[in-house]
């Protein structure tokens, strides 16, 4: 049961995870030339936001979990842990199921960039949130 109570609260990065597996393995529009919209370096900046927001939802949906900011190490570990999988998953994906697309360690890398920039962004305002409520 207490497995069910986790999921409720991070019903939003779980969400985030379905759109970030559709819109991965999605079929993109042939290059006809024109890149409009998509410029060089599109899809890298766009797994790049992907984690960076899926860290900050995990995040978010453990702070609300345990009613406190707590700092610990472990769920820092767990959440990268998480993105780890499915960056790779992804990656797999693509590679073996989704061949329409390329499966690519620049992919992977922006992932886990996107997942540490998450991270420090946590680690951050868990720091200025702790020094603000302990001023004399």
């Amino acid at each position: 049961m207490n497995n069910f109570k986790v999921l409720k609260y991070q019903r939003w990065a779980l969400i985030w995870s379905v759109i970030i597996l559709v819109l991965c393995n999605m079929k993109m529009p042939e290059p006809d030339g024109e890149l409009g919209f998509f410029f060089i370096g599109f899809d890298k900046m766009a797994h790049l936001g992907f984690f960076y927001v899926l860290t900050i939802l995990l995040f978010y949906g453990k702070i609300n979990y345990q009613h406190n900011y707590n700092f610990r190490s472990l769920t820092i570990f767990k959440v990268i842990m998480i993105s780890v999988l499915l960056g790779v998953g992804i990656e797999l994906l693509q590679w073996k199921v989704f061949t329409y697309r390329s499966a690519e360690w620049w992919d992977f890398g922006c992932d886990m960039l996107g997942a540490l920039m998450g991270v420090f962004s946590y680690v951050l305002l868990h720091r200025s949130s702790y020094h603000s409520s302990h001023k004399i």
